[in-house]
Order: C-alpha cells, then structure tokens, then sequence
C-alpha cells in the first residue's frame, strides 16, 4: 500500500465529530489515571492486601483491556463504534459506582477488570471514530493532535486522585470517576456513528476476526515499544529513590509529559509531508539515548534530560505508529487495525514489568536501562524489517 502524502490544500481536521472523539478521549484517559494512581495503595489500605495482591487490584484493569482489545474491534464492526462507546461508557459510570460497595478483594479484582474490559472496547470505538473522521492526507497531524488527551490526563489524573484522597477520601474520588465517565458519555451522545466501513459476507479465519493481518507487523514492533514504556511507567520512581532523588520523579514525568505534548504538536505535520520514516527512526534513535542517559544518571539534572528524551521518542513513536497502521488499513476495518494495535502495545506495557523486574532482581536498574535501550534499537531493526523499508519504498515512488 502506498503511503498517503499531504499534497494539496489541507482538508479540514477540526470538525464537530474530531473534537468530541478527541475530547471524550481525554476522559477516558483521566479516569485511567484517577484510578491507576491509588488502586495499589487502596487495596492495601482498605484490605491489608499484600505488595503482590495490591499490584494485581492496580494491572487487572491492563488485563481486561488487552483481553477486551481480542474482540473490540470485532464488536465495533458489528455495532458500529457510536454505539459500542455509548456501551462501554455507561458501564464506565456503572463500575465507578460498584468500587463504592466492593467489600473484599475479590470483589475489587473482578470490578477492576470488568472496568478495564470497558476501557479496552470504549477507547478502540473512540479512536476508530477518531480515526474516521480524520483526512487521510492529515493522518499523522491528526493522530498527534487526538492522542494528546493522554499526556495531559497523565498529568492532572494522578495530582487530581491524590488531592481528592487527600481533602476528602476514596468514596469521594470514585464519584469523581463516575461524574467523569457520565461526562463522556453525554460528549459520545451527540457524535454521530461515522463513515461505515466496508462490509464483507464471506467467511474469515478466526485469527482475522481478532486481528488486522496487514496492522500485524507494526503491533509486533508496537509490543517491544511497550515494554520499553514500562519501563518508564514502573520504574522511574523506585529508581529514583534508590539514587536519592526520590523528590525529582514528580518532576522527570512533568518534564516528560510536556516533551510530549511538544512532540505532537509538530512530528503529525512532517509525517504526513515525508511519510512514516522520517519520524520513527528518529524517534527511536532519541527514546534510545533517553533510556541510556537514564542508566547512567546520578542527579536531578540528567533524570530531567532522560525525561525530555523519552518523552520526546514515546510522544512520537505511538501516535505516529497509529497512523501508519491506520494508513496500512486503508479504510478496510478501521475498528479492527485500531484494536490490533493497541492489542499489542497494551500487552508489551503489561507484560515488560514482569520481564524487567527479572533483570533488576539479577543486576540492578542501571543495567535494566541499558537493556531497554538495546530493545529499542532491536525494535527499530524489527521496524525496518517489518515497515521501514516499503515505506521507503512508498515515499521514492
């Protein structure tokens, strides 16, 4: 498939239908973070769980989102995204108010992850509304512009989650959520369904009914991406505390999150005018030298450069990567190419804890670091294997 340049008078972006999905997005992505901030510590708190049991009330919610992503994108087809997100977010309201009465831990994994599978089907119909009603010609622009809810959400959910623990308690921020999510359904109200997609009778194998094969290799380069975000997500703290710089994590994720909302405010524009490579590469040449400097940091200084570094490569690489597996889908199940991305990107993030932990348990955080960064110059030998070189390709033609 050739790639689609922006060539002639820029077709409208903004429209009624992008800003909603754009903003409903937003929402979503603070809920997100309202509540992944405080679950471990409320699982503690309110029922003496143990460090484990309190990390898995905090990733059930990635659980049943990645489980969810193996059939959105076939419900979205089915249903149509309009109405899977209206679904999906009333159950959003409904399981914010269910945490209110959960009285055990079981209880609280099985809310967890009935939310989180909520969260996997309503964020793949809101981007593939998104994604609809972007102009092709504007796809890179567009994707950037539309994923900036999630710096911004990651920025005010957890200082919002902890103000209104603090001034009040948890009950109170559970209404909180679910104020949020009847918010965003009320937004998804007034959107309207989008474009259909083509629609075929004949029979598919299962696999194709779970995932785009033509999306397949950018998710897979998508799933190493995720594991190095982990990385960042999970270990940047206890990193830094074991450095004695415990007060300066706060600052690497302000630094980081505003290197992002820089990143997609420019890097949309020039992969729509150059193509997907022009971007990528880059972005995984900077995301790999933020994870060295990270290794090798010993101030607050080089935690703040390591933060604009990885902020500028993540805030590049996922929205980017997004469009280009958008584009490869080229209108063909729109929903599906969506789902199968973020299939991968979801699991990565959830699984590479786990794999890290080992390294450090082994070593220690600086050698998990430099191994992250040699995954991600992995990941861009894997990108040009399985993209970068018919992208090449595309654009010389």
């Amino acid at each position: 498939m050739t790639q689609t340049m922006s060539s002639g008078p820029a077709e409208r972006l903004w429209t009624r239908q992008f800003a909603l999905a754009t903003a409903v997005n937003a929402l979503v992505m603070t809920i997100f973070y309202l509540l992944m901030t405080t679950m471990a510590v409320y699982a503690t708190e309110q029922f003496g769980a143990s460090a484990t049991a309190a990390g898995l009330a905090s990733s059930m919610y990635i659980v049943g989102a990645v489980g969810a992503r193996l059939v959105g994108g076939r419900l979205v087809e089915t249903a149509g995204p309009r109405r899977t997100l209206l679904a999906s977010l009333l159950v959003f309201v409904v399981m914010s108010l269910v945490y209110l009465p959960a009285d055990g831990l079981g209880l609280l994994l099985a809310v967890r992850f009935v939310h989180g599978a909520a969260y996997g089907v309503g964020h793949t119909a809101v981007t593939t509304l998104a994604q609809s009603a972007i102009p092709p010609g504007r796809r890179g622009e567009g994707t950037g512009y539309f994923t900036l809810g999630v710096p911004v959400a990651g920025g005010v959910g957890p200082l919002l989650a902890l103000w209104l623990v603090g001034r009040w308690d948890y009950d109170v921020l559970f209404l909180a959520c679910a104020a949020v999510s009847a918010s965003a359904w009320a937004m998804a109200v007034l959107m309207s369904e989008g474009a259909p997609g083509p629609r075929r009778r004949d029979a598919r194998p299962l696999l194709r009914e779970l995932v785009h094969p033509h999306v397949l290799p950018v998710a897979t380069f998508m799933l190493l991406v995720g594991v190095a975000n982990a990385a960042i997500i999970t270990y940047v703290h206890p990193y830094a505390e074991a450095l004695g710089l415990a007060g300066a994590a706060g600052a690497f994720f302000l630094v980081q999150a505003v290197a992002v909302l820089a990143a997609r405010t420019f890097a949309g524009r020039v992969q729509d005018r150059h193509g997907d490579n022009a971007v990528l590469y880059p972005a995984l040449a900077v995301y790999a030298a933020g994870m060295v400097v990270l290794s090798q940091a010993g101030s607050t200084a080089a935690l703040m450069v390591a933060g604009v570094l990885a902020g500028l490569g993540f805030g590049t690489l996922m929205p980017a990567a997004q469009a280009a597996a958008v584009r490869i889908a080229d209108g063909e199940r729109v929903g599906l190419a969506v789902s199968t991305y973020y299939l991968f990107l979801d699991a990565g993030t959830g699984l590479g804890p786990l794999a890290l932990g080992l390294v450090i348990g082994a070593a220690d955080h600086r050698v998990m670091y430099l191994t992250v960064a040699a995954l991600v110059i992995v990941s861009a030998g894997h990108y040009h294997a399985v993209h970068g070189r018919r992208a090449r390709l595309a654009a010389r033609a």
